[in-house]
């Protein structure tokens, strides 16, 4: 009898999300509506369609109805968020910010090199290493004391072959003998924003593009 397959294809068309892939609400809710009246019309009088499995059938409905709802929500205000992160870096054009780092700035080519870094509390001595692409200690420069928070440094190549081996810095500090806690830090000016997918890039005038979500600060 039809009362069978009526009633296999409304639980299916209600308890099965993934059937109704790429159709609306109002599309999957008509289409379990018709189903319910064919089976309806069709059960057997002598054993009608239990209230119970109709109010089960119909929650189903509701259930998958709302939760397609509920995607179009969030989707939408994904969306939106996505265009005020988009006005919030756009506004960085121009300016200077902050990620952790430890590339040497490069100056105007002919000067003192540069970089920056966090000391977590007072440090008594502080040793900056100059590394080359490989990580091997160029120079070192003493620094003594520090106060907790930023600093900056600068390096002066003795010849250009030392600034075109010159990258990296690493920093080395302590309070006595006992060492300190400190971060390496980029400071650089904003050229542009780019969106890609869902991410944001900036673009720096000396380090290239980065990661939206790597910007620690703005100045």
């Amino acid at each position: 009898m039809s009362t069978v397959t009526a009633t296999s294809a409304a639980a299916t068309a209600a308890a099965a999300p993934g059937v109704v892939t790429g159709k609306s609400a109002d599309e999957t809710a008509d289409r379990f509506l018709k189903l319910l009246v064919t089976q309806l019309q069709n059960q057997d009088p002598l054993n009608p369609l239990d209230n119970a499995e109709l109010t089960s059938q119909m929650a189903q409905i509701s259930t998958v109805s709302g939760l397609e709802k509920l995607n179009g929500t969030i989707e939408s205000l994904g969306g939106q968020m996505m265009q005020m992160r988009i006005l919030q870096a756009t506004s960085l054009v121009g300016r200077e910010v902050v990620l952790e780092g430890n590339v040497l700035a490069p100056g105007d080519g002919e000067g003192p090199m540069s970089g920056h870094f966090d000391l977590g509390s007072d440090a008594s001595r502080v040793e900056v290493e100059i590394l080359d692409a490989g990580g091997r200690v160029i120079d070192t420069l003493e620094l003594e004391d520090l106060d907790e928070g930023r600093h900056a440094f600068e390096w002066a190549p003795s010849n250009d072959a030392e600034r075109s081996t010159a990258e990296g810095f690493r920093i080395q500090a302590f309070a006595g003998e006992s060492p300190v806690p400190s971060r390496t830090l980029v400071i650089d000016r904003v050229e542009s924003v780019s969106a890609a997918g869902d991410g944001l890039s900036v673009e720096l005038a000396s380090f290239g593009v980065v990661p939206y979500a790597q910007v620690i600060e703005t100045r």
